[in-house]
């Protein structure tokens, strides 16, 4: 009974706060059709600055429940850092008809499977934004609040060989819950499946066996809507699949917050935690100064650090990237290259990136070739 009570109050306090989710006026995102069989049904937004330089990454944006793309956008200023830095930003948007609050499915075993429902629907988007724009596929990444944040680790999960990094923000373990009533129950940190399940569960949600993305994780110390338990429990799968120790390598203060960071045995950092003191749920922000970024509102929370900005640095795109020779990649073990198992027809393959389409050119000639490339990957029949 407390489960059933809870659930119907819960949904109807995410009821009040929908009004978040309404159009901005200022939204500058254009949408993307024609992307694949797009069994989730969501909708695909894109921003593409102006003059990107080919071979350019790509960073997928996941919103929050009662948010939209354009909102999240706005609030946490992915598409500003994305003119500044020289990148692609891909924003799913769930659909009203899918999820009443405008969550991402992240526990529903439908949506949350390689290969189906709006984790496929998202893998698709990918594609078909690396195949128009030509993407550099060794530059993928995905981020994510609450609900988002939860979807991101689905796709970290399940697509592990398409992204070199992921962050979650406020966010839950990948195969934490499986029903609405288990939902609010993870969030609350009731529960849930044991570290060894959590682990368990990871490594078969695809084939892939290596190497894996550097994750940033980020979570309010105060947040009591999806509480600092999750980021532990989402913690604990990637300090499994990195071999990592259980201690941290070192532990840093960054514009007052504690970061905790574990390095791989070549001392490349590959898993970072931030614990942002007293903030609530929302995505950490500095709006204020040369570095500010984003605006501060419902869920997106101005607490002098900016989140996007220290996620975008952990995944070095702020960086210039340097093509390694064939010499040195094979010294290296191809790193970030996506793992193709034998056995698995359906897995994504690796094949030399493709040059933009010509956007000029007619809207079916874009659609065979994006489907084109779809089937060749294994993500149409």
């Amino acid at each position: 009974m407390r489960n059933i009570s809870d659930t119907i109050a819960r949904l109807s306090a995410m009821r009040g706060h929908s009004a978040g989710a309404s159009q901005r006026n200022d939204d500058h995102l254009s949408d993307m059709t024609g992307f694949g069989s797009n069994p989730g049904a969501l909708r695909a937004r894109l921003y593409r600055p102006d003059n990107l330089p080919g071979q350019a990454p790509l960073v997928v944006v996941l919103h929050g429940c009662s948010q939209n793309a354009a909102g999240y956008d706005h609030g946490s200023g992915w598409s500003k850092l994305a003119a500044e830095l020289g990148f692609a930003v891909l924003f799913p948007e769930q659909q009203r008809a899918n999820n009443a609050n405008l969550c991402f499915n992240w526990f529903v075993p439908g949506d949350i499977g390689r290969d189906s429902g709006e984790a496929l629907s998202i893998r698709q988007m990918i594609e078909a934004a690396i195949v128009t724009h030509g993407l550099d596929r060794k530059r993928i990444f995905v981020t994510g609040l609450s609900a988002g944040g939860a979807m991101a680790a689905v796709m970290l999960a399940t697509y592990p060989e398409v992204f070199a990094g992921g962050a979650i923000i406020a966010g839950l373990a990948y195969g934490s819950a499986s029903t609405i009533p288990e939902a609010f129950d993870r969030m609350r940190g009731h529960g849930g499946p044991s570290r060894a399940e959590l682990q368990r569960q990871f490594r078969q949600a695809s084939p892939h066996k290596g190497p894996w993305p550097r994750i940033s994780i980020w979570q309010g110390s105060a947040d009591i809507t999806v509480v600092p338990a999750n980021a532990d429990a989402v913690l604990t799968q990637w300090q499994s699949v990195h071999g990592l120790g259980e201690r941290p390598t070192r532990t840093e203060n960054v514009d007052g917050q504690t970061r905790n960071v574990w390095s791989d045995g070549k001392g490349r950092d590959v898993v970072e935690i931030y614990s942002i003191a007293s903030m609530g749920h929302g995505t950490p922000l500095k709006t204020t100064g040369d570095d500010g970024l984003g605006k501060a509102g419902p869920f997106m929370l101005d607490v002098g650090i900016s989140s996007t900005r220290h996620i975008a640095q952990f995944w070095e795109l702020n960086k210039p990237e340097v093509r390694p020779t064939a010499k040195s990649e094979a010294a290296s073990g191809a790193a970030l290259q996506p793992f193709e198992p034998k056995e698995n027809p359906r897995a994504v393959r690796v094949d030399p990136a493709p040059e933009p389409v010509n956007v000029r050119s007619s809207a079916g000639g874009i659609t065979k070739v994006i489907e084109d490339a779809m089937r060749a990957a294994g993500l149409m029949r």
